[in-house]
């Protein structure tokens, strides 16, 4: 096998998610690189999975709400529950007396990169893909570790994201959260200690339907973001049952406007490193 040049890590959202969610998007973004003539074999992939951290949850909460009430509108209910759940569960809770949420997810993601370390084998350039609410998670964690002063000394440069050279966010529901925060301020990206060769590639690419309610431009959010990001991408997700309705959410994963600049990103990526 190829040594590995760059890490990759696809973090999903809200709602029913198994754990090959993202097996669909790294076999379409692989075929990208590959016809550009750059080799996916030099690629470490890692799926960032939590759904199981909630599912739980979610499942006894509606079996307790249901089992002795009838309800109209069920499967609306159950989805709910699901993927609106997940959004509020992920919350800071105060006073410490309950099982903090926010950072039973954020110890997953730091899992999932160190695991991605392991693949590398080094602390490589890394490029982070998330979708929905993952996008929120993803910003935090990063958040949390560049405040971080000094950092923690367990904690490896791919485990802070220090490394990170890309960053794809789709279906973005960051501009809800935002409105906790006066100013908005996004993450300093890219990564601190990337080369100034692969600094000068970077970028950070935010792709959203105009039909999907739950995904939004980063630009326009402040002057910081507009610094940070470097494109907001208008796509119409999906095909003809989905691509004009809200449910282009869940369509942005093998969707070709999304996977051809990704897999572009990270060829320019790959042909930097060298």
């Amino acid at each position: 096998m190829a040594s590995a040049k760059l890490g990759v890590l696809v973090v999903h959202g809200m709602g029913n998610q198994t754990s090959d969610f993202a097996d669909d998007t790294i076999r379409e973004v692989n075929r990208c690189v590959q016809q550009n003539g750059l080799d996916p074999n030099t690629i470490c992939w890692e799926a960032g999975y939590w759904a199981d951290v909630l599912a739980p949850r979610e499942q006894k909460l509606w079996a307790d709400l249901s089992t002795k009430v009838d309800m109209d509108y069920v499967r609306l209910r159950k989805f709910i529950v699901s993927a609106f759940g997940d959004a509020i569960a992920y919350q800071r809770v105060p006073g410490g007396a309950y099982e903090d949420v926010y950072d039973l997810l954020h110890d997953r993601m730091r899992l999932h990169l160190r695991q991605l370390a392991r693949l590398m084998g080094a602390d490589l350039p890394v490029v982070v893909l998330a979708h929905s609410l993952g996008c929120a998670i993803m910003s935090d964690y990063i958040w949390d570790r560049q405040k971080e002063q000094p950092p923690k000394p367990e904690d490896s440069p791919t485990e802070r994201l220090d490394n990170l050279a890309g960053f794809v966010t789709f279906g973005c529901t960051l501009p809800l959260f935002s409105l906790a925060y006066n100013p908005v301020m996004a993450i300093a990206f890219p990564g601190l200690t990337l080369p100034t060769k692969i600094r000068s590639t970077a970028a950070w690419y935010n792709f959203f339907d105009p039909d999907d309610v739950l995904g939004y431009p980063l630009k326009p959010l402040s002057p910081s973001y507009d610094a940070a990001v470097t494109r907001d991408c208008s796509i119409n997700a999906g095909g003809i049952f989905s691509s004009w309705n809200p449910l282009s959410h869940n369509a942005y994963w093998t969707d070709e406007d999304l996977i051809e600049p990704t897999g572009d990103l990270i060829s320019r990526l790959l042909a930097a490193i060298g």
